[in-house]
């Protein structure tokens, strides 16, 4: 046992406690402060770092790559607001120096958040040997409780391998001494538009191939045509309704077939078709816990079939998001200490996808409105930031768009421009209050915002348009 890890364990190491937390992401760490701060006595097992892949290998280090690009756009069109500034170049290690840092100072106080609680930090590989047993390392973590969150990893194409020099994975592409000459990105979600967008912005010669018919597939329509208008803008090349045929490696890169015989040369391919759940092997099937290809099936409130073992995060089929495991390991937490907490409402998760333009949603689009409501009862309105005086001043282009029920409830908040992701908090409260457009109409918002471009919609939308048409 290192001097480190025993410094986390605090002053006694026990083998019973009220809750065992395998995986310490998102959903695992916190549950296992909430549990803490509720009195329960708590062992967390990570093999790897605490803070998981979202701190250390997804969520912040890709957005401090692309805060880094968009550094660098700013000096490339400073002219634009009057700035006479030179762009020299990337710096890559520069850049890499300041992704890592960022890392590191976050890693540092969820250590010292773990340590305080007084939560039994254990760092080894855990496997489930009974419904209420964590072995790591040949020793026995018993608890009352149970959570399993091991999270995800980053998926592939059956034979199409990674190797982490030409065909990367996220975690590969985070760590590049150099700015690629260019990339073939293959997958328009999230992860592919953000990896685009930032290399563009870095220098790269970028296309996306996509097998679905448009970029960001998962929101709504007219959403993916706005970001297609801004990579078309931008220079981003792209390929939707073309599946992945072959892949061949070159002198210089790689070399990708796609539907139809069309072939692609680049520099490298990152390989972005999502991310699976991380279950083999851990014992899961073993002691009888229902799964489905890999992912860990549970009720509403998060319990699997086994009594007294619960699972959050990526590894429950839904949204792999790390703010959705973040909730469901507090939810939890709270479950197992008996404060009954009201179930998550999966439809009210907020969704952001950081490439330029931003991305940001809430709720169902408006063709799930539409299944779930019927063609009929569902209006909406598009409120361009054109309008917009922030929005003109950050020279960005883009729009709302708000789903309501006729006579109800507002039911989906969709934006699309230059830090709207920014916006999601206020969308998130209207979405999950039942707002009705008249109510947020009477709102007031700051001014010169962006968040103002919500209170002009919802007032267009409740019948009295200002800054825009009905």
């Amino acid at each position: 046992m290192t001097t480190e890890l025993l410094s986390l364990l605090g002053d006694h190491v026990s083998d019973g406690y009220d809750v065992v937390i395998l995986g310490g992401g998102s959903g695992g760490y916190a549950c296992a402060l909430r549990s803490a701060q509720l009195g329960l006595t708590v062992a967390l097992i990570e093999k790897d770092k605490v803070g998981g892949t979202c701190l250390h290998r997804g969520c912040i280090p890709t957005k401090a790559l692309l805060h880094a690009g968009e550094v660098a756009d700013s000096a490339r069109h400073s002219e634009d607001f009057g700035i006479k500034a030179t762009f020299e170049g990337v710096d890559m290690p520069g850049v890499n120096k300041y992704k890592d840092d960022v890392v590191a100072k976050l890693y540092k106080g969820l250590q010292g958040l773990i340590k305080s609680a007084k939560i039994d930090y254990i760092e080894g590989a855990g496997t489930l040997v009974a419904p209420n047993t964590v072995e790591v390392a040949g020793r026995r973590i018993t608890g009352k409780n149970v959570v399993l969150a091991t999270g995800s990893y980053s998926k592939t194409i059956p034979g199409l391998d990674l190797d982490g020099e030409k065909v990367l994975a996220s975690e590969h592409a985070l760590n590049l001494q150099k700015v690629p000459t260019s990339a073939i990105v293959l997958g328009g979600g999230v992860i592919g538009v953000e990896f685009a967008s930032a290399w563009k912005s870095l220098g790269a010669d970028v296309t996306i191939v996509e097998a679905l018919p448009r970029l960001v597939a998962a929101e709504d329509p007219d959403i993916s045509k706005q970001v297609e208008r801004t990579f078309r803008k931008r220079g981003i090349g792209f390929k939707v309704g073309k599946p992945f045929e072959k892949l061949e490696k070159t002198a210089t890169g790689v070399k990708v077939t796609i539907a139809g015989g069309e072939t692609l040369e680049a520099e490298i391919l990152l390989v972005a078709v999502g991310r699976g759940p991380s279950t083999a092997n851990i014992g899961y099937e073993a002691q009888g816990i229902t799964m489905d290809r890999g992912f860990v099936l549970t009720d509403e409130r998060l319990k699997t079939n086994v009594a007294g073992v619960y699972a959050v995060g990526d590894i429950v089929p839904g949204l792999q998001l790390a703010h959705r495991g973040f909730q469901q390991g507090i939810f939890v937490a709270e479950d197992i200490a008996g404060l009954n907490p009201p179930v998550i409402d999966e439809s009210g998760i907020p969704r952001v996808t950081y490439s330029d333009p931003e991305v940001a949603s809430m709720g169902l689009n408006e063709d799930k409105a539409k299944e779930q409501y019927g063609s009929d009862k569902i209006e909406t309105y598009n409120y361009n930031l054109g309008g917009n005086g922030k929005s003109q001043i950050l020279k960005t282009q883009g729009f709302i768009k708000l789903v309501r029920v006729t006579d109800g409830p507002v039911v989906g908040i969709h934006m699309v421009g230059a830090r709207v992701g920014e916006l999601i908090g206020e969308a998130q409260l209207i979405y999950n209050w039942e707002a009705y457009p008249a109510e947020v109409a009477q709102l007031v918002h700051g001014h010169p915002t962006q968040n103002e471009a919500l209170g002009e919609a919802f007032l267009a939308l409740a019948g009295k348009p200002l800054h825009a048409h009905a």
